[in-house]
């Protein structure tokens, strides 16, 4: 290890910064929200960074950097292009024991500036000791996107709290079992959704009736995505790193169900047509046993939950057993699948309004209003509907949607296997009986399918006259 990590409090103390450009305000920003006093020396100091002085109690020096500048400093940084003059700088503040950063030089630097995530009080430095910051940069922005801005905030609340916590709790291993679900928990969620009076109303009620013998859970009803893994929100994968359980279903890609923790429990509650691994009374049981035993327990669904997913369903039975929960929404199959097979749902010259639609109801037909569905300038899009594609197809002629209207199937959208058959209404279900295109598989009907051959960029599509598939240009 070349540095030793550590965070220095410099509230009110004099750091000195020679140089007056752009790389000297990136550096005058970080100490300033330090709390430092910042001297700047230079010929020339940039308007910005004069007003970034002036607004937090600094001041500048126009003219030659000279040793008595270092008086009374406890930090310097050399931002200047004069290898001369920082050379001369490190060699004075190194005879003084004082830090030293020379810009872009790791060899007269005696500390670096790491790459910060800020979420005070919670701060994250990441350092590469100045052999590749572009590196260090990059590793940064992926914390960015995987700790939520109002850390800072849960930190803070919990800090307040600790002193209670520690009366209500005489054992240091309960009172660590309290704030891991108290940071992983529903309390942390209100904080990150800005629900923070309620946060703290519940903490502290939960600190007043903690029994730490006997804790709820909480369910987290998570919309996987059609299955490309980099489609789910932040969020959902945050909820999914921290879950004790996990249902999931047969649409939740292996590659989706990878980013959950890895010592949950993974519990398949799949329905396949004619085939369901456990009944839908059977998961919402299993949901509410998990919650109740105070596990975190994630329901893993594909596409959104609120879209043909029988979400509300199983809410409706946590509500009945007073056990909390919170909807993570997923990008739905319809949005997904059209935009990696390249038609639009909607375009000013063809649709101003789409339809989704189920090709299967709860009692097994496919009972719907047709009269609504022809209406002309709007995509239909049939999920679960490709064993019901020849009576749908010929339920929308019968009811005066043309037969020579577009239409195409997009089988396992998103995936590496995915295939696009395209055709007519007219036509589309017997190219199917030749193509035999796999679910989960989308109908989209509609003039915007004529978008796909110009628009097409990701998997391959089935052509009509002979069947063959062509891997489109990626």
């Amino acid at each position: 290890m070349d540095y030793l990590p550590l965070f220095f409090k410099l509230t009110q103390q004099n750091v000195l910064l020679v140089g007056g450009g752009n790389v000297a305000l990136r550096k005058a920003r970080l100490l300033c929200r330090a709390g430092t006093t910042v001297t700047v020396i230079a010929h020339h100091v940039c308007d910005e960074l004069q007003d970034l002085l002036d607004e937090n109690q600094g001041s500048s020096i126009v003219g030659e950097y000279h040793p008595a500048l270092l008086d009374g400093k406890v930090l310097v940084i050399a931002a200047t292009d004069d290898n001369a003059l920082n050379q001369r700088i490190h060699f004075d503040a190194t005879e003084r024991n004082i830090p030293i950063n020379v810009v872009d030089c790791p060899e007269l630097c005696t500390f670096v500036f790491p790459a910060i995530v800020d979420r005070s009080p919670v701060i994250i430095g990441i350092s590469s000791g100045g052999s590749a910051p572009v590196l260090a940069r990059l590793l940064r922005a992926r914390l960015e996107t995987w700790i939520p801005k109002s850390y800072g905030k849960l930190a803070s609340i919990a800090s307040s709290f600790r002193d209670q916590v520690k009366q209500r709790f005489s054992s240091v291993n309960q009172r660590r079992v309290f704030w891991e679900d108290v940071l992983q928990g529903q309390i942390a969620e209100k904080i990150f959704s800005g629900r923070t009076e309620e946060a703290t109303t519940l903490l502290q009620e939960k600190i007043e009736h903690a029994d730490p013998e006997h804790q709820v859970g909480e369910v987290y009803l998570i919309g996987g995505g059609p299955g490309d893994p980099e489609l789910l929100t932040f969020k959902a994968l945050r909820l999914m790193q921290q879950a004790d359980v996990v249902l999931y279903d047969a649409l939740v890609s292996p590659a989706v169900l990878d980013l959950c923790r890895r010592d949950a429990d993974l519990i398949f509650v799949g329905k396949k047509r004619d085939n369901h691994a456990v009944p839908q009374e059977g998961i919402n049981d299993l949901l509410v046993k998990h919650a109740q035993k105070g596990k975190r327990v994630v329901r893993l669904k594909g596409g959104d939950p609120f879209i043909f997913g029988r979400g509300g369903e199983e809410l409706e039975t946590l509500k009945a057993h007073n056990i909390p929960f919170q909807v993570v929404p997923g990008i739905t199959a319809a949005s997904a699948c059209s935009t990696y097979a390249g038609i639009p749902l909607t375009h000013r010259n063809y649709a101003q309004s789409v339809k989704f639609v189920t090709g299967q109801l709860k009692n097994r037909t496919s009972d719907l209003n047709f009269d609504e569905l022809v209406h002309p300038n709007q995509t239909l899009v049939f999920y679960m509907g490709l064993h019901t594609l020849p009576q749908l197809s010929s339920k929308l002629i019968e009811h005066g949607k043309s037969g020579d209207t577009p239409a195409a199937i997009v089988s396992k959208g998103t995936s590496s296997d995915q295939k696009v058959l395209t055709g007519t209404l007219a036509t589309l279900a017997k190219l199917q009986e030749k193509a035999q295109l796999e679910a989960p598989a989308l109908i989209i009907v509609g003039e915007v399918v004529n978008l796909h051959e110009n628009l097409s960029w990701f998997g391959e599509e089935v052509l009509a006259q002979n069947l063959t598939p062509v891997t489109a240009e990626k």
